[in-house]
């Protein structure tokens, strides 16, 4: 029997809260779960998602052991990856090249307000 059930939030340091939150709910359209007072934590737990999705991101603040402009290996869904990829390269978004090659989705990756990798794949 397996003790562990499935992932359910992903921490992602940054070096100031609310601009990522901004970022995450007004950039890439996430919704605001959960914004909590959290002063033991030196900051707030502040949890943001994709409308519908099972896992989370939490944005944690950033300290000399977790650093913000890290690889997150966080691995996003998108209907159309062409699409998303047109809309945050327009909106000032750094992002990578859109990646197509033959019976592999579409791809590419994007960088947050601090310089955390995220990507972006076709469902």
């Amino acid at each position: 029997m397996s003790h562990l059930s499935g992932i359910r939030t992903v921490g992602v340091p940054v070096t100031d809260q609310d601009a990522a939150v901004e970022f995450y709910t007004k950039t890439l359209g996430f919704e605001l779960v959960m914004d909590a007072p959290l002063p033991q934590f030196g900051g707030r737990w502040i949890v943001v998602a994709p409308s519908g999705a099972a896992a989370t991101i939490a944005l944690v603040p950033a300290s000399e052991d977790n650093p913000a402009g890290v690889d997150t290996g966080i691995r996003l869904a998108s209907p159309n990856a062409e699409a998303a990829h047109q809309h945050f390269s327009a909106g000032g978004v750094e992002t990578t090249e859109l990646l197509q090659w033959p019976d592999v989705p579409p791809m590419f990756s994007l960088r947050d307000q601090d310089g955390n990798r995220l990507y972006v794949s076709q469902e």
